[in-house]
């Protein structure tokens, strides 16, 4: 969300005053525009409180989304008065109407009566805290075939106890995995910074030397040197996801739940030593233990342990944990991710959490995936077949359903391939198809034939662009050409938050459309192009360019925020089009916000900008 309405004409003194004056106001004042009236301008305390339309809160029962889209429909001021949320202040909110760039706009001024005293609203700091912490964890967890991993935060329901809980995972090879959870001292904002220097040193740690006993003496010296550090309490393991072994230490954390698949509980056994950096010098002794096939091992941060009703916060969670472990539906929460969550949500009392709550779930598989192994004629009879047999094995593995799609949009092309080309003017011959994953969770699928064909031409009205879009939806194509062809695929796994893109279509910030009229297509934009919307956009630019083999064009002229991942497609696609010998044509109006973001991204060698 821009700080400023633009940047494209210097700004007289009164106006600089004016501006400065309304960005430290306690207030949160918006200036909305557009069709779907997005946020074109934000103040301080409005850019902590929501930075989207969708995620503006509640006053008086009533969504201030509909408000906006009220006095945009009729041109007529709105005031409101009633409670912030569910449980917050008293608040004012008033909306009128106003002319942004020549377009309808809605100047938006929400206030609540802690700000009278100086005092922010506790659900603005809480909702700040929460944006912080989720920010600071791992996007995305390594998937390995003989392991399920899931992870899952809760900030603390009072705002006082929150921050500072985490968890990570580190890939380090040879299907071995660093897994860590930890709490740093104190709590909020300045608690999530802390968290946030103690992974970043933890992961340059793990990399350099994953053993336990170097890491936590270098996070140890690392926190003696960092006065917000000092007094974290961290777990760490190498688990070796093939074997089972784990070689793992604490400083100043509760032992991790091992749950036998039979829903028997036992905590591993710690050496106690104090937290990170609170007594220089103390010496780290590392355990080790075993995971059985089918046992899963729970990471947690002290909060889902606080348990005021009954004192026993470890027991309860055991009980909890077997509880979903051995759930008829657990088979389901483990491939969609979900284990970690329902032990969390498990622990929580009706009051809500005491204290943050982390959880890392590593479950290991009682029986590893095999691989895949189909051979079919080579008829287009076959394709749906291996579409279906892929897809459930594809599931099986826990992939998200982008990923899944990916790979099988890029199979179904290479198969398409064998189909059509391999032995054309000839009787159809066999085509095989293997899939498997290594130990480091990369996915290899090989489909294989036994005729000839060669990628036709460079003609983007050639069915033969699939190669070109195969590359586009997994990280690696090999294509070999010795007694048939064979085309292999790969893609290294993870366990990503999912993003239903169509669905998303529907309620993205921004609206993404494909114009077919002129002489070549042109994708445009309106909008604030957030990171679903970039998804979208994506998706909609390899659709109209036929997978970036023809030229295509992209107009910029109705966006009202250029995200970070918006930059990285438009800087994906100029690659392809740069490689398939055409430029990527961007219109985006001269002076304004989105083409400066264009050209400091150093886009402007690598498209036309008009």
């Amino acid at each position: 969300m821009s700080t400023s309405p633009s940047t494209s004409a210097p700004r007289d003194p009164g106006t600089s005053a004016l501006l400065d004056a309304m960005e430290t106001a306690p207030a949160a004042i918006y200036c909305l525009a557009g069709a779907a009236p997005e946020p074109v301008w934000a103040n301080a305390s409005a850019r902590a409180l929501a930075a989207t339309r969708r995620d503006l809160p509640v006053v008086d029962g009533r969504p201030l989304a509909d408000l906006v889209d009220l006095v945009l429909r009729t041109a007529r001021a709105e005031t409101l008065h009633g409670p912030l949320g569910h449980d917050g202040p008293t608040a004012t909110v008033m909306a009128r109407p106003l002319r942004v760039d020549g377009g309808p706009g809605v100047l938006l001024i929400l206030e609540w009566e802690d700000q009278a005293g100086g005092r922010p609203w506790p659900g603005l700091e809480a909702h700040v805290v929460e944006k912080v912490q989720h920010s600071l964890l791992p996007p995305s967890l390594p998937l390995l075939p003989d392991l399920q991993l899931s992870g899952s935060y809760h900030r603390a329901s009072s705002v006082r106890a929150a921050g500072g809980d985490w968890y990570d995972a580190v890939a380090l090879g040879q299907g071995r995995l660093a897994l860590v959870v930890g709490d740093a001292v104190g709590h909020g904002v300045p608690a999530a910074g802390a968290m946030s220097r103690l992974c970043g040193a933890m992961r340059s740690s793990a990399l350099r030397d994953p053993s336990p006993a170097a890491v936590i003496a270098d996070l140890d010296a690392f926190a003696g040197q960092m006065e917000d550090v000092e007094g974290a309490s961290v777990f760490y393991t190498v688990l070796d996801a093939a074997t089972g072994h784990l070689g793992y230490a604490a400083a100043g954390h509760p032992a991790p739940l091992v749950v036998a698949a039979d829903g028997t509980t036992r905590a591993l056994p710690v050496v106690p030593r104090p937290p990170l950096g609170s007594v220089p010098g103390t010496v780290t002794e590392v355990s080790e233990d075993r995971l059985e096939q089918g046992d899963t091992l729970v990471l947690f941060s002290d909060g889902a342990v606080l348990d005021a009703a009954s004192g026993d916060g470890t027991a309860r969670l055991a009980t909890v944990a077997a509880r979903v472990l051995t759930d008829p539906g657990a088979a389901d929460l483990e491939t969609s991710g979900g284990l970690a969550a329902a032990i969390a949500e498990g622990v929580r009392r009706p009051g809500g959490w005491l204290d943050d709550v982390a959880v890392l779930v590593a479950h290991r598989r009682a029986v590893s995936r095999e691989p895949l192994v189909l051979d079919l004629p080579a008829v287009p009879a076959s394709l749906p077949g291996v579409r279906r047999r892929l897809g459930g094995w594809l599931a099986g593995l826990g992939m998200g359903e982008q990923d899944r799609v990916g790979v099988m949009v890029a199979v179904g092309e290479a198969c398409a391939n064998a189909v059509e080309h391999a032995y054309r003017g000839q009787e159809p011959g066999r085509m095989y198809l293997t899939a498997a994953v290594d130990v480091d969770g990369v996915l290899t699928v090989s489909v294989r034939d036994e005729g000839t064909w060669r990628p036709p031409d460079r003609d983007p009205g050639d069915r033969g662009r699939g190669l070109l879009i195969m590359r586009q939806m997994v990280d690696g194509v090999v294509l070999e050409e010795e007694h048939g062809t064979r085309v292999t695929l790969s893609m290294r796994l993870r366990r990503s938050p999912e993003v239903d893109v169509e669905r998303a279509a529907a309620e993205a910030a921004a609206a993404v459309a494909v114009e077919r009229s002129g002489p070549c297509p042109v994708v445009r934009v309106s909008g604030a192009v957030d990171l679903v919307s970039a998804e979208l956009l994506r998706i909609r630019l390899l659709e109209a360019s036929h997978g970036g083999t023809s030229r295509v064009e992209l107009d910029l002229g109705g966006v009202t925020l250029f995200s970070s991942a918006a930059v990285r497609v438009v800087l994906a696609i100029a690659r392809i089009a740069r490689d398939e010998h055409w430029r990527l044509a961007v219109h985006a109006p001269a002076g304004g916000v989105t083409r400066h973001v264009l050209e400091i991204s150093g886009l402007a060698g690598l498209v036309d900008l008009p």
